[in-house]
């Protein structure tokens, strides 16, 4: 039997979560001259690249966008790369993104490749909170606050036509 989904978020929202989390991502790192968005592989990574066209269009920052390839399933067994050399974005303030916050799990593996560098600053950008810690994770930036069941599934879709969030 299919579970029902729940409508949680429509495009215009998402959109509007989105702007928002870029407009507090400016609004932090305003000194700074360059920022990485480094998006984990899939919605992450769709994510980060509509933060990166947000914070391109309300402010000088110059955006690196770096894609994290993890199996979230086994993070710990793969190996955890990424799309661009480490001496690229050494110094660099690095927001890590991805698409759901449940357990903390993805954020910390993904954590894994910039803690061999020497950054300024690691910070996490999220667009559905589910506050299921696991591990010593926050999001600085969230989109959405979602309390949910740890059996509950979030579906978020960031392709152009069908932008939403649902709950199953």
């Amino acid at each position: 039997m299919l579970a029902e989904k729940s409508f949680i978020l429509d495009a215009d929202q998402v959109k509007q979560k989105i702007r928002r989390m870029a407009f507090e991502i400016y609004e932090h790192n305003f000194k700074e001259k360059n920022v990485v968005l480094a998006g984990i592989e899939g919605q992450g990574y769709v994510l980060a690249r509509l933060l990166a066209k947000q914070l391109e269009s309300i402010s000088p920052l110059e955006i690196k966008l770096v894609k994290i390839s993890i199996d979230k399933t086994a993070p710990q067994q793969s190996e955890i790369t990424l799309d661009c050399d480490l001496k690229d974005i050494r110094k660099r303030s690095i927001i890590l993104v991805d698409d759901v916050l449940n357990t903390g799990r993805t954020f910390t593996y993904g954590m894994k490749p910039f803690l061999s560098i020497e950054v300024k600053k690691i910070e996490t950008a999220v667009l559905i909170n589910r506050s299921h810690p696991l591990f010593p994770v926050h999001a600085q930036y969230v989109g959405y606050e979602l309390s949910t069941t740890i059996k509950d599934h979030v579906e978020v879709n960031l392709t152009k036509d069908t932008m939403a969030v649902y709950l199953h």
